[in-house]
């Protein structure tokens, strides 16, 4: 998959939606790496294999941020 895949494309999420993630990777902060439609979502407070529910609180044009709920 390529880095700038989502360059100049809407992203596939919007803030506030709910989605149920796999925790795939650490990035270099630390932060837990997920997926949605190879579109890069930063969870904090996970690791990897965690299976979580997430509600997008920031998109930017190449991934996003969220917070898991519940």
């Amino acid at each position: 998959m390529e880095r700038n895949e989502f360059q100049g494309r809407k992203p596939p999420v919007k803030k506030g939606e709910r989605y149920k993630v796999r925790i795939e990777s650490l990035g270099k902060g630390g932060d837990g790496i997920a997926r949605i439609k190879g579109f890069v979502i930063f969870v904090p407070n996970t690791n990897v294999g965690d299976e979580v529910e997430i509600e997008i609180k920031n998109v930017k044009e190449r991934f996003a941020f969220a917070e898991v709920v519940g």
